[in-house]
């Protein structure tokens, strides 16, 4: 096998939620650039529409992930236009930081529902076609803070609903790995999005994230498009149940 067609998915189906912006629509972006149809699902529809005008091969989705009838519906509308789904990115994620003691509990009870359940929701879905399909790659994007706690920056929901993720990663991954559906999870560091706007823009913060990330400084977009590729591809086809950190090396320390 050739190394291009280890990180090829030419004719593949590929769902990526959270696609409206940010890491999500750079994921539409790569996968429909290596060959895949890619359905992008998000709440902005208007922002859905103008990435698929960029596009032959990107169909845009409207879902909002904190309604459970959406939710349970995306999986239902791929299958009705393309008979299949071969990659899930479970990306579409929320979090506003804040002290716990003062966060009220619909606001932590609504991120873990965009992160967490909707994550189980869309994947156990998913799992069913790519079991009679005999395959399937789910790729789940958690975080740096579902591997460590957020401190010095209060976040608990954020990173109760990550921690949940990595775990969740691991156990749906047992449960299918003799079925050929693999499952695993990116953990990007601080990487430029709508989320990290405000960590970028206080140099306080973005100060503070630069003296303590072992490579100084926060993650490019296109740094994260090889391991994407490597987990949707068959360059992956041994690895399943694993959280790949892509964090300029904020965990090893």
């Amino acid at each position: 096998m050739v190394a291009e067609s280890l990180f090829a998915v030419e004719g593949r189906v590929a769902v990526v939620t959270g696609a409206s912006s940010g890491l999500g629509e750079r994921f539409v972006r790569v996968l429909h650039s290596a060959g895949a149809t890619v359905v992008a699902v998000a709440r902005r529809g208007d922002r859905l529409e103008a990435l698929a005008a960029e596009f032959d091969g990107v169909v845009p989705y409207r879902a909002d992930l904190s309604d459970r009838d959406q939710t349970a519906g995306v999986v239902d509308a791929v299958l009705e236009r393309f008979g299949k789904i071969d990659v899930l990115v479970n990306n579409a994620g929320r979090g506003e930081p804040g002290p716990a003691v003062d966060e009220p509990l619909d606001e932590f009870a609504l991120t873990l529902e965009v992160n967490l359940v909707s994550v189980f929701e869309l994947s156990r879905r998913a799992a069913r076609p790519m079991i009679e399909a005999g395959g399937g790659s789910i790729i789940n994007v958690a975080s740096v803070l579902g591997l460590g706690a957020s401190a010095p920056i209060p976040n608990a929901a954020y990173c109760a609903s990550k921690g949940g993720v990595v775990n969740l990663t691991r156990e749906l991954a047992c449960q299918w790995a003799r079925s050929g559906v693999r499952v695993n999870a990116i953990a990007p560091g601080y990487f430029p999005s709508e989320m990290s706007a405000p960590m970028l823009t206080d140099e306080r913060t973005a100060g503070y994230i630069r003296r303590n990330c072992p490579m100084g400084r926060f993650g490019n977009p296109d740094e994260l498009d090889g391991v994407l590729l490597f987990l949707a591809g068959d360059a992956s086809t041994y690895v399943t149940g694993q959280t790949l950190a892509v964090d300029g090396g904020w965990t090893a320390r």
